[in-house]
């Protein structure tokens, strides 16, 4: 009996502390949450890899007429 209330204490406690580290975070646009979600997330290096031969076949976007203008 007495080793079940044990195990059981212990559990709670368990419990308890994970509670503590799991905190409620509230986000104003779910742009922020994603911007969140990236920064906690680490990218796979050959999904990075892939992403960044990808990105380099795509073609540069068009200046606009007033940088086209001012020759940015």
């Amino acid at each position: 009996m007495k080793h079940e209330s044990k195990q059981r204490s212990q559990e709670q406690e368990r419990l308890a502390a994970a509670a503590r580290q799991t905190t409620a975070r509230e986000f104003a646009t779910a742009e922020e949450l994603l911007r969140h979600d990236a920064a906690q997330t680490e990218v796979p290096p050959v999904i990075a890899e892939r992403l960044t031969k990808s990105i380099q076949n795509l073609p540069r976007p068009t200046k606009t007429w007033w940088q086209r203008w001012l020759k940015r």
